[in-house]
């Protein structure tokens, strides 16, 4: 399975990045995190570089230092590992059934409102077209 999943300080480091107005250096990533353990600098620094190899962040020079900052939303990057998940297991349409029969009432009727939105803007899109 291709799914990117996050270890904790990845996962502190994405937080803090996601919840930032604007690009960060690791110092700042550092000093954002939610992190039950004192972290080094250089430890942030490291697995700060490994999420911008891995694709997950933008980086630009700033002096003698690196800001960073997310490629996708922390929304639209949950959305992307959930359709890695579907589209990798063996019947997506027995997950999907699975998946949903967990939901709530309240998570179903916001399911049945988003598709109905949806279901609206293509429809407005072919008409265009």
């Amino acid at each position: 399975m291709n799914v990117k999943e996050f270890g904790e300080l990845e996962a502190a480091i994405m937080d803090a990045l996601w919840a930032a107005d604007n690009p960060l250096v690791v110092r700042e990533v550092r000093e954002s995190m939610d992190y039950e353990r004192d972290v080094a600098y250089t430890t942030v620094m490291t697995v700060t570089n490994i999420l911008y190899h891995k694709g997950l962040l933008y980086r630009e020079k700033s002096g003698r230092a690196w800001l960073y900052w997310p490629r996708e939303s922390r929304e639209e990057h949950t959305a992307r590992v959930m359709g890695e998940v579907f589209s990798s297991c063996g019947d997506p349409g027995t997950t999907m059934l699975r998946f949903l029969e967990s939901f709530s009432d309240e998570e179903m009727a916001r399911l049945s409102d988003i598709m109905q939105r949806i279901r609206a803007q293509r429809a407005r899109s072919t008409v265009g077209n």
